[in-house]
């Protein structure tokens, strides 16, 4: 498939899609949405910033498009974490046109009146983390016996923090005839377990390497000394002039390096576990509209946040474990976009930047400090 034109969608999809100027499918929306759209189970596992979210969005609103008429969601989308939900529901908002509703978003950390409306209102689609969702079913004020498409996104992200209970007891309330998409940056772990268990005879998609920085992504590092750190920083920050995501390994040092860089003069914001739902969302949005420059997070940034055009993640502090380097790196670059990612050391860390490269099988590029 070479065009999101020549897909079997309705022409009112399709002109949503070009007036948004999506036109050429990604390698792994080409691949899933025509097996997707023949209502087979899809099990997809691709780098992040590939553009899975169009890949079960396009044929969970062809779906909706079809049976306007019936109440309930008919398309259930689970996802990790409250931001990412957002995010799906805003890609959503945008594509759903006139004759499909609102979505029903259900996620912790949000006031549960306006949950609970959407749920009256007979949603077509629901977006929720594992945990909300279940405690909705659990108060019986959810049904789900409607829901004909069931949406696993960053499943082994989902697995990652404990909600394979969950996952199994929302399936359980699920027909069984329904269709599953699968996407997952790995098939490590509980992942294949869900495989075996929610979906019948899958159409495999694997696309690229899921340990390895995506190759339009220039990975590069930086030996500095611990004094020189945040003026190397201020440096790459005055250099780039996009967006700028920079990841610190602590709350307590996100919000101080923040604080710093704002006092620099840079338009900063930051996002980790202690900040407000109403904090949070105000970063994301200020980041994402251009009225923060440079976002500072822990790893809860990692995944399950998606800004559009992000030029180049800064590891101002490295990872605790290998897996979360990809999952950081990963958020510039993304839909085939190039991107930079550039990650500062000191002396004593060499050696745990030669570990990173064995694990991921990858080199960096060593860049010199200068003043």
């Amino acid at each position: 498939m070479q065009n999101f034109s020549e897909l079997p969608i309705s022409q009112e999809l399709k002109d949503r899609l070009l007036a948004l100027k999506f036109t050429t499918p990604t390698p792994v929306q080409a691949a899933s949405l025509p097996p997707a759209m023949e209502g087979k189970d899809v099990l997809a596992t691709a780098q992040t910033g590939t553009g899975k979210t169009l890949a079960f969005l396009i044929p969970a609103i062809e779906r909706m498009l079809k049976n306007t008429t019936e109440r309930g969601p008919s398309v259930l989308v689970l996802t990790p974490t409250r931001e990412l939900a957002m995010q799906i529901m805003a890609v959503y908002d945008t594509l759903r046109g006139k004759k499909l509703g609102p979505g029903a978003l259900i996620v912790g950390g949000l006031a549960e009146g306006p949950q609970r409306e959407a749920i009256k209102r007979g949603a077509p689609l629901m977006v929720a983390t594992p945990g909300r969702l279940e405690d909705f079913m659990t108060r019986k004020l959810i049904d789900l016996r409607r829901a004909r498409l069931l949406v696993l996104d960053e499943a082994d992200r989902m697995l990652d923090m404990g909600f394979l209970p969950s996952i199994r007891r929302i399936a359980a309330a699920l027909p069984a005839g329904r269709q599953t998409l699968c996407f997952s940056a790995t098939m490590e772990g509980a992942v294949g377990q869900v495989v075996k268990s929610y979906m019948v005879d899958p159409v495999r998609i694997a696309l690229g390497s899921t340990t390895k920085p995506a190759e339009n992504v220039r990975v590069q590092a930086m030996e500095v000394t611990f004094d020189g750190k945040h003026g190397a920083l201020t440096r790459l920050l005055k250099k780039e002039t996009g967006r700028c995501l920079v990841f610190a390994r602590t709350k307590r040092g996100t919000e101080k390096l923040a604080k710093n860089l704002q006092r620099d003069g840079f338009k900063c914001t930051s996002i980790h576990g202690d900040r407000t739902q109403s904090q949070r969302i105000d970063a994301l949005e200020g980041f994402q509209a251009g009225r923060y420059r440079v976002l500072v997070a822990t790893d809860v940034a990692s995944r399950g946040i998606h800004v559009q055009d992000i030029a180049h993640v800064i590891n101002y502090e490295l990872p605790d474990v290998a897996e979360n380097f990809i999952h950081r790196v990963g958020r510039t670059g993304r839909a085939g976009k190039k991107g930079i990612a550039s990650t500062l050391f000191t002396r004593d860390q060499r050696n745990e930047i030669k570990s990173l490269e064995r694990a991921l099988g990858i080199r960096m590029e060593m860049m010199r400090e200068t003043a």
